[in-house]
C-alpha cells in the first residue's frame, strides 16, 4: 500500500470539510397549509352575501315587496276631474237694459251768482233741465248729443243760455271708471268771450256726470284735455 504522507492526509481532510460546507442546501422546513394562510395573507372581512328574493308561493304576497302599478284602467279609481272641457258659462251681458226716460241737460243762468244752481264762471249758475222722454240704453251718448245738437242760444223762455250753440262738436264716446266719467269729442269751439270758457266746460261736464251718475268728469277734445283746448280761446 502506498504510504500517505502527513500533508496528503491533511489535504484530504480539508477537502472533506469543504465538501460538507458547500454541498446542496437542505430543504426549507415546510409548514401546514392552514398555518401558511394565516401568517402570509392579511385578514379580510368577507362581504355579506345578498340573499336572492324568495318567490312567494301562489296565493300569497310578500309584505316587504311593493306591488307593481296596475296596468289596467279598471283597477284605477275614477278621477274627480271632468273627462272633457269644463262647461262654458255664458257671459253676463254688460250693456244696460233699454229704457225710456227724460235726459238731463245743463244750461247757464247768467249773473245768477249760484242762487239757482252751482256757481260757475263770471258769477253765473248752472241749471239742470230735462227733455221729453227718450229711448236709450246708454244715457251718456244721447245726453251729450242732445246738448251739442241744440243750435239755439236761448233755451225757450226760461232765460237760460246755451253758450255751445255756435260750436261744431261731435260726441265720439265715453267711459265710466269708478265715479269719473270720461268723454271724447271732436271738432272745435266757437265761443262769445272769456266768460263763455268756464260756461262751456261746465255745461259739458255736468251733463256727462248727470247721465252717468258720476261725481267728476274729464272731457277730451281731439284727444286733448278741454282745459288745454279752451286755454287757447
Amino acid at each position: 500500500m502506498t504510504r500517505l504522507s502527513a500533508f496528503s492526509v491533511l489535504g484530504l481532510s480539508s477537502l472533506i470539510v469543504l465538501t460538507g460546507c458547500f454541498g446542496p442546501p437542505a430543504a426549507a422546513p415546510t409548514s401546514s397549509p392552514a398555518a401558511a394562510t394565516t401568517t402570509a395573507s392579511p385578514s379580510v372581512t368577507p362581504e355579506p352575501s345578498t340573499p336572492e328574493p324568495s318567490t312567494p308561493a301562489p296565493g300569497t304576497s310578500s309584505p316587504s315587496t311593493p306591488s307593481a302599478a296596475p296596468t289596467s284602467t279598471a283597477a284605477v279609481p275614477p278621477s274627480s276631474a271632468p273627462a272633457g272641457p269644463p262647461e262654458t258659462v255664458e257671459p253676463t251681458p254688460t250693456g244696460l237694459p233699454e229704457q225710456v226716460a227724460p235726459l238731463t241737460i245743463y244750461y247757464v243762468a247768467v249773473d245768477d251768482n249760484g242762487v239757482s244752481g252751482p256757481r260757475i264762471g263770471c258769477g253765473d249758475s248752472l241749471i239742470a233741465t230735462t227733455t221729453a222722454p227718450v229711448r236709450f240704453t246708454d244715457q251718456v251718448g244721447p245726453s251729450m248729443e242732445a246738448l251739442l245738437a241744440n243750435k239755439s242760444r236761448d233755451v225757450g223762455l226760461s232765460g237760460l243760455v246755451n253758450v255751445l250753440y255756435q260750436s261744431d262738436l261731435t260726441y265720439v264716446g265715453g267711459e265710466l271708471n269708478g265715479n269719473t266719467i270720461t268723454i271724447w269729442l271732436t271738432g272745435q269751439f266757437m265761443l262769445g268771450g272769456v266768460c263763455d270758457i268756464p260756461r262751456a266746460q261746465a255745461q259739458l261736464e255736468y251733463t256727462a256726470m248727470a247721465a252717468a251718475g258720476a261725481t267728476s268728469a274729464r272731457v277730451f277734445v281731439n284727444n286733448r284735455p278741454i282745459d288745454e283746448v279752451l286755454s287757447l280761446k
